[in-house]
């Protein structure tokens, strides 16, 4: 299994190389150069699988054990998910016989991102371990030390940090917008003190943070100086260990007997990046049984329109602010992929693999320059195969928290709760054959305001007993560690870096790369 450019740049990457690099030098995303099918016995075989063995039956599929030998991929997947408060990782919550939650939060940082990331900083420390146990044995002469290197609308951030904090051989710096994360968002970040862990908060939108990155990647100089390393979903193994738990949804569904009688799943992902939702698409392109997987967006909707009209373009309201933080986001950076898939078919399929590089070069500097991508009928004929997309108001959103407390006792983060709006207004709702999955993505605590203004008339509503977790109480009160940059501007940052490096390399005892 080799991984290649969406853009076209000729060179084919292992998925070490992948991992290390993140994004493109050409400005594209990693993608393999097929998607695996399914073993024949697949469902028989994985029934009863732990989370722990799908994740390593799905993961064999992309990673060659010449890479990582099998025990010690085993070995990093138990290491990832001990972390996790439930022993089902992501657990399955029923709401009625239609409709479920498979809850994502109950990593370290309370966020579905963790699901990605515990394993994403192993694989960096695995892969730089291994890399520098070469030096010393004489086969490679440099020690090597990566800059990983990333923005945040919220919980990437956050479970980015927990995953790489004092890992061996990296430094991480995370870019937020300054005033635009919950406060406890911001608290799991800049509470950290480890001496690897950075957060720059930019005065501007997550959008601004996103390109600076992209920037800072795409300069070869500032690139190679710092050996940067990414952790936002550009980064293919983001996607790869989040396809496992649509794997493990569908096991749970199906021992509790929800896929009887013929019935399917509808996945239902609230979606900012398209990265949680391309996971499941992958998982539907390997042989997984489901419906069209729901897109659900807030009122920052690029996606919905796409999907709605036909139109891709960023609008003209810029970034949003919403009750829904972690979804303010203009452009989603992991569209490109399905995007390259799409024009694969149109262009005849995955045999004429430059012409989809080149479809896709046009589009993302149509994007970069106008804003906007005419995309052809028979593209968005293709997109509506296998996805349907929703946009859902804060109205709607802070409606959906309240209900679902009422009826349910379920305290929904906002996000969730966009999905669970989303679900009910999709085609499927009245579908007596499918069986709705909505991702809940955040746990409720993170997102205080948001959940207290929609439970505010509830008299039997306590936040500090029914929501907040021991882990958050007196988060907010603890000493932080935070560098404000006043402008968005990539190379403020850039000179921002520079300066954390050197400290890096005093700080940490090594020489500066």
């Amino acid at each position: 299994m080799k991984y290649f450019s969406t853009r076209g740049d000729p060179e084919e990457l292992t998925f070490e190389e992948t991992v290390i690099r993140g994004l493109a030098p050409d400005g594209g995303l990693y993608i393999p150069n097929e998607i695996p099918s399914l073993p024949s016995n697949w469902e028989e075989a994985w029934a009863d699988y732990s989370f722990q063995e799908l994740s390593f039956a799905v993961l064999s599929l992309y990673i060659p054990a010449d890479e990582i030998p099998s025990d010690a991929l085993k070995e990093l997947i138990n290491k990832s998910y001990s972390t996790f408060r439930d022993s089902q990782v992501t657990p399955l919550h029923q709401i009625s016989n239609k409709l479920h939650i498979l809850e994502l939060f109950h990593g370290p940082t309370f966020a579905f991102k963790d699901v990605a990331l515990q394993f994403l900083g192993n694989l960096f420390e695995f892969f730089l371990l291994r890399r520098n146990s070469e030096v010393k044995r004489g086969i490679s002469a440099e020690k090597e030390r990566i800059t990983v290197l990333g923005a945040t609308s919220g919980d990437t951030g956050s479970a980015a940090i927990y995953g790489l904090r004092s890992k061996a051989n990296l430094s991480i710096i995370i870019l937020h917008p300054y005033g635009r994360v919950s406060p406890i968002q911001e608290a799991q970040m800049t509470t950290v003190t480890d001496a690897n862990v950075h957060n720059l908060a930019v005065h501007g939108t997550f959008d601004d943070c996103q390109d600076i990155v992209k920037t800072c990647f795409g300069d070869k100089t500032f690139n190679s100086k710092w050996k940067l390393g990414a952790i936002n979903s550009i980064n293919w193994a983001r996607i790869l260990a989040q396809i496992v738990y649509y794997f493990s949804a569908y096991f749970q569904a199906k021992r509790a007997g929800l896929l009887e009688g013929g019935k399917r799943i509808q996945f239902v992902v609230p979606t900012g990046n398209f990265g949680d939702v391309l996971a499941g698409y992958f998982a539907k392109r390997m042989g997984l049984p489901m419906a069209k997987l729901g897109i659900a967006t807030n009122a920052n909707d690029i996606l919905a329109r796409f999907w709605n009209s036909g139109k891709y373009e960023k609008g003209e309201h810029g970034v949003l602010e919403t009750c829904s933080p972690a979804m303010d986001i203009l452009i989603s950076s992991n569209f490109e992929r399905l995007l390259w898939y799409l024009a694969s078919e149109q262009e005849g399929g995955s045999k004429n693999r430059d012409g989809a590089c080149g479809t896709i070069r046009h589009w993302m500097s149509q994007m970069k320059a106008d804003g906007k991508v005419p995309m052809p009928a028979e593209v968005l004929k293709l997109a509506r195969q296998d996805f349907v997309a929703e946009r859902v108001s804060d109205e709607e959103t802070l409606e959906t928290i309240q209900r679902y407390f009422k009826a349910n006792s379920y305290i929904a983060d906002p996000h969730t709760a966009v999905g669970l709006h989303a679900a009910d207004k999709l085609p499927e709702a009245t579908d007596d054959t499918i069986v709705q999955i909505v991702l809940s993505t955040a746990h409720p605590a993170k997102f205080s305001e948001a959940v207290t203004k929609a439970l505010q008339t509830e008299s039997s509503f306590n936040f500090e007993e029914q929501v907040l977790p021991p882990e958050f109480k007196g988060l907010l009160n603890l000493p932080r560690r935070v560098i404000e940059v006043e402008r968005p501007e990539a190379e403020q940052v850039k000179r921002v870096i520079e300066q954390v490096m050197a400290a890096d390399a005093k700080n940490l005892g090594t020489e500066a790369l």
